[in-house]
């Protein structure tokens, strides 16, 4: 049961309409002015990366901009791809305390 976004060529508004079958199913109509003259629309999506493929595409000299920072998945991300860079391993222990910092628990990296 996809849903697609449509525009509606007669009066202008976007449409997000449930589609069940496309076989034997009436064509879709506006819910505002009810023409059938839409324009499916190309929806947005999301796409899944590991932690290791944002590791790969991450430049730490390069200042990101300010979305890389409304991702808590980011906490922690440049100064790990730095540590690999220069080849320094701090263990599991910076692992953790990233963890509990993408997590929230800042009582457990402060020592609380």
């Amino acid at each position: 049961m996809p849903i697609y976004e449509y525009l509606c060529r007669e009066c202008g508004r976007r449409n997000t309409l449930l589609v069940m079958k496309r076989e034997g199913q009436p064509a879709p109509a506006c819910r505002h002015c009810r023409s059938e003259d839409l324009q499916r629309l190309l929806s947005g999506f999301a796409v899944h990366r590991t932690e290791a493929d944002r590791l790969r595409g991450l430049d730490p000299s390069r200042t990101p901009d300010d979305s890389f920072y409304r991702d808590d998945r980011n906490i922690g991300l440049r100064a790990k791809k730095r540590m690999q860079e220069l080849g320094v391993s701090l263990g599991d222990s910076l692992d953790e305390k990233i963890e509990k910092a993408r997590t929230s628990k800042l009582d457990a990296i402060l020592g609380d």
